[in-house]
């Protein structure tokens, strides 16, 4: 009888309990960050199968191995056979077994669900279009530290419904809050993916009485040459006017790049309320606590 691998593709992969117990482990290796002579992935490969750019996601992978003693090995399409037409499967398949662990950043998520059930080692999502999950244990991470619980909060997302909308979907499961979405009324109707959330149109009226507002660039990586899709949320700028409707002690966060006059003002941006430096940061130890608790399982 084969071995059920644990993957991580989405929040939807892990319990509750699991995903709590992820981040309160990433809040004690934070606080133990150079913990000496802690390797628990000594002489272990993690590989980064990557089809598009990446900044926080491959440097906080490769620290992360680093600080566990382990070896980082990175690919991309112009490194494999997969950029020459090599089926998934069979990359999969090979792949796995050399190595003990696999991230993977690519376009469609229906690659990483084929590249997963074929491989013989744990798959983390790094990106796809739909889900963007290591991102929001880093933003749960963030929060908590910051303002405690986040269970019967509310959290306000404004912009397009994409897949760190998707995964702020998912998170609202899993942790217990409120989740209000607004964006343009033809997106909404178009990608609406559940009906359990409030869609709102107007920014404002999703704003109110939020202790987290979160946004992200109007265009997603690929889709760079949609102007015309950028025009339509011009008036969703997370700015002081919508911000003021927020509890007086919300938080903001902004997975990054972040284009600074579109999707969020410089004011809001570099606010008391900002704290997307250290959400940045926490990419690091969320996924140290992830590939620990993924090797731990095998």
């Amino acid at each position: 009888m084969s071995k059920r691998i644990q993957h991580f593709l989405s929040l939807k992969d892990l319990s509750s309990d699991d995903l709590i117990k992820i981040i309160s482990r990433a809040i004690e290796l934070k606080k133990d960050k150079f913990k000496e002579g802690y390797e628990p992935l000594k002489n272990k490969t993690l590989a980064l199968v990557f089809d598009k750019s990446s900044t926080r996601t491959r440097v906080s992978f490769e620290v992360a191995m680093t600080h566990f003693g382990g070896n980082t090995l990175f690919l991309s399409p112009r490194d494999t056979q997969l950029g020459r037409g090599e089926p998934i499967e069979d990359t999969a398949k090979v792949i796995s077994s050399m190595v003990d662990l696999i991230v993977i950043r690519t376009h469609e998520h229906s690659e990483i669900e084929l590249f997963a059930k074929n491989s013989s080692v744990p798959v983390i999502n790094g990106l796809t279009e739909k889900f963007h999950p290591c991102q929001l244990l880093a933003d749960m991470m963030t929060y908590i530290e910051n303002k405690g619980s986040i269970s019967g909060k509310k959290v306000c997302w404004i912009g397009d419904i994409n897949n760190m909308c998707n995964s702020y979907i998912n998170a609202s499961k899993k942790f217990g809050f409120e989740l209000s979405v607004s964006c343009p009324k033809d997106i909404i109707e178009k990608k609406k993916p559940v009906d359990e959330i409030d869609y709102y149109e107007n920014p404002i009226d999703a704003a109110k009485k939020a202790d987290l507002i979160v946004t992200d660039v109007w265009t997603s990586m690929g889709d760079e040459n949609s102007s015309s899709h950028d025009k339509k949320f011009s008036n969703y700028q997370v700015n002081n006017s919508i911000t003021m409707h927020a509890n007086k002690d919300y938080v903001f966060m902004h997975c990054l790049p972040a284009h600074i006059g579109e999707e969020v003002s410089q004011e809001v941006f570099e606010s008391n309320h900002s704290v997307v430096w250290q959400e940045a940061e926490n990419r690091l130890h969320a996924q140290k606590a992830l590939i620990e608790f993924l090797m731990k399982k095998e």
